[in-house]
């Protein structure tokens, strides 16, 4: 392709999705413009650095595992790293192999057509530029497209509004302020007790209590650092053949087939392990059998009776109605301790609703409390929500339209009708319910391999057939279904967005039985993709 603006590939995001994606497309010798709405990369961590942010995947880990020689080089100072640290690391992948030099900063991909008879995209930004491009690679994250509430009177509040996923660079002075925080997931169980530590005041309006367990946070061991250096070839691959991207063994026993005081001293042990799945983990049929659940769940919710003071207050805070592990489970720090502060207020809105939002605070139903500032920790529109932000017009209809009953694709990767357009770690894959990074990297390659087969054909387009793709979205849902997890009200099944269709979004196949199936399909010819 020729002309200023014409490359081969355009990749969205400078997330750790971008990153790979511009540094290994480039090793190939094609030429790449990278776009980033942010001023600079880092993804999910330039834009959420509310206090208390941090990856709840052990730092050793949640890295890229494609450079040894950094992995080598560069030492965590915390078993679960928090988000300068995040970020810094980053920066150091963006120096040291130069992709910055690939992305204009400050610029949103806002719509991108495709062009059937050039057989090409033209891609429109926000500073008013169009590209040409052959390809566009998303590289959007799954968790990047804010959710504010549309609450009555919003637009009146003279107060402070801010939402973790978009927080101040220059970051936000609390101190002495009457603070309101909206929402219990997991930007606000990091959030709550770090504002609680510098607010007068400070009340949570909860809608569901989440189960949420103590991440036993440390320094970072150098022992297990060096053990997993030496072993690097040896971890990457487990992780890339294990369930959800981790190098941990997955279990082999049913909870109901053990004693009861065995699986108490199994949690009990698990509990002090302060990993992410540890519990859900413990046995084979936790997500599973709706028995094996209620048991691990009510072994957290004694843990979470506990360690509050106020009993009305721990029972507003224990989760119910859903099983344990369902919504996606958090890790924190000194989370259920905050609420015995006294400066603390709990709301439950399930029994105390919302009614609206004043000029001065938020009144419901039962009473009207004055606020400095609203804290909304509601998440995102996640997965769908970030993609679906980009007008994307294909062959016949725009993505929007597409997707208006929910996500169809082929692998996470491609829709039907969109050709040579890819999404990184898209619905349909294993995404979020994964360490996100090893699916990053297992998802790039597939796309950078693909590309490199179709120069060697001299083919030009490659797109998901209809049949392929409507296998692969039936049996994302048929494994989904499974499993507990449809019967639950989540973000995964895009419940928190009013309007949005309830299908599940990721793939609960597991990181490593995903990892099989692509590599089924690439060793097939690329089955399920029509290349011409």
């Amino acid at each position: 392709m020729t002309g200023n603006n014409s490359v081969d590939v355009v990749v969205v995001g400078a997330g750790f999705s971008g990153l790979y994606a511009v540094h290994l497309l480039r090793e190939q010798g094609l030429t790449i413009q990278g776009f980033e709405a942010g001023a600079d990369v880092g993804g999910t961590w330039y834009w959420n650095r509310y206090p208390g942010a941090r990856c709840d995947i052990e730092s050793l880990y949640y890295c890229y595992s494609w450079d040894e020689e950094l992995a080598r080089e560069w030492e965590w100072t915390e078993r679960y790293a928090a988000q300068p640290e995040i970020l810094a690391y980053a920066n150091r992948v963006a120096d040291k192999h130069d992709l910055r030099s690939s992305f204009i900063f400050n610029t949103r991909v806002e719509a991108a057509e495709w062009d059937d008879q050039a057989q090409q995209w033209t891609v429109r930004t926000s500073d008013g530029q169009t590209w040409s491009a052959r390809f566009v690679v998303l590289g959007v994250g799954a968790l990047s497209a804010a959710n504010i509430p549309d609450l009555p009177g919003l637009a009146n509040y003279t107060g402070q509004i801010y939402h973790t996923g978009q927080w101040p660079h220059e970051g936000v002075d609390f101190t002495g302020l009457r603070v309101a925080v909206i929402g219990t997931g997991s930007s606000g169980i990091q959030v709550i007790p770090k504002v609680a530590e510098q607010a007068a005041s400070m009340t949570v309006f909860q809608r569901t209590a989440n189960f949420t367990m103590p991440a036993h946070n440390t320094p970072a061991d150098p022992e297990l650092r060096a053990e997993v250096v030496e072993d690097w070839a040896g971890v990457r691959q487990r992780m890339r053949t294990s369930s959800y991207g981790l190098d941990v063994q997955p279990p082999t026993e049913s909870l109901l087939e053990v004693p009861a005081e065995e699986a108490r001293a199994t949690f009990d042990r698990k509990w002090q392990e302060g990993a992410l799945t540890a519990i859900l983990q413990a046995y084979n049929d936790i997500v599973r059998n709706p028995e094996a659940n209620d048991i691990a769940a009510d072994y957290v919710r004694d843990r979470i009776r506990e360690m509050v003071h106020d009993p009305q207050v721990a029972e507003d805070l224990v989760p119910s109605g859903y099983h344990f592990g369902t919504k996606r489970p958090c890790l924190d720090t000194n989370y259920f301790d905050t609420y015995n502060r006294e400066n603390v207020e709990l709301v439950n809105v399930r029994r105390d609703p919302i009614v609206e939002v004043t000029a001065a605070g938020i009144r419901t139903e039962q009473a009207e409390r004055e606020f400095d500032a609203i804290v909304f920790a509601t998440g995102f529109d996640a997965m769908t929500g970030p993609v679906l932000s980009i007008d994307i017009h294909g062959r016949e209809q725009t993505l929007r339209e597409k997707w208006a009953e929910g996500p169809v694709g082929y692998l996470g990767l491609q829709s039907a009708g969109f050709p040579n357009l890819f999404t990184i770690t898209g619905p349909g894959s294993p995404s979020v319910l994964s360490n996100v990074v090893v699916s990053i990297e297992q998802h790039v390659e597939f796309v950078a391999d693909l590309l490199a087969r179709m120069r060697e054909q001299g083919a030009r387009v490659v797109e998901a057939t209809a049949e392929a793709e409507a296998e692969w979205s039936d049996h994302v849902q048929q494994v989904a279904g499974y499993t507990l997890y449809p019967h639950t009200d989540s973000w995964f099944m895009g419940a928190n967005i009013p309007g949005k269709p309830r299908v599940f979004l990721p793939y609960i196949g597991g990181v490593g039985n995903f990892r099989a199936k692509c590599d089924a399909v690439a060793a097939n010819d690329y089955e399920g993709f029509a290349i011409s």
